[in-house]
């Protein structure tokens, strides 16, 4: 099986959880955007998270692609440095890096749109170096 999201980050991200960090990160960015307008479910949600992190670990085992790219690293270089596009050089995505890196992450939208597909995104590269 597959070890593509490290536990320790999760629980890291649980800390500032009713943000939905650590939902966007384990690949669940409905319910992520949820938490962060809802302060995770009023800290209901945020609270039992605390207990369903390992079973979230486990799903994205299964359904993401281990590769050559780094999920944890990736989503690290979204979190500070997305909006110079420094994940989507990462990722060998050179172009939208380039855009990102010139209009501030194509101005925030194209930002909040990889914090809905980054796991994706990863996985497809990870897919794409393993068949070449």
């Amino acid at each position: 099986m597959n070890n593509n999201h490290s536990k320790l980050i999760g629980y890291i991200l649980w800390i500032i959880g009713f943000t939905g960090s650590h939902r966007f990160y384990y690949g669940k960015p409905v319910t992520g955007t949820i938490w962060f307008f809802t302060l995770g479910l009023l800290g209901v949600g945020w609270l039992i998270d605390l207990f369903l992190i390992p079973a979230m670990d486990r799903a994205c085992d299964l359904r993401y692609k281990s590769g050559p790219n780094n999920y944890t690293l990736t989503w690290l270089l979204l979190a500070f440095l997305g909006y110079l596009g420094v994940h989507r050089f990462y990722l060998g995505k050179w172009v939208t890096g380039i855009i990102w890196l010139c209009t501030a992450g194509l101005f925030f939208l194209g930002y909040i749109y990889d914090m809905w597909t980054l796991n994706d995104q990863i996985s497809e590269a990870n897919g794409k170096a393993t068949r070449t």
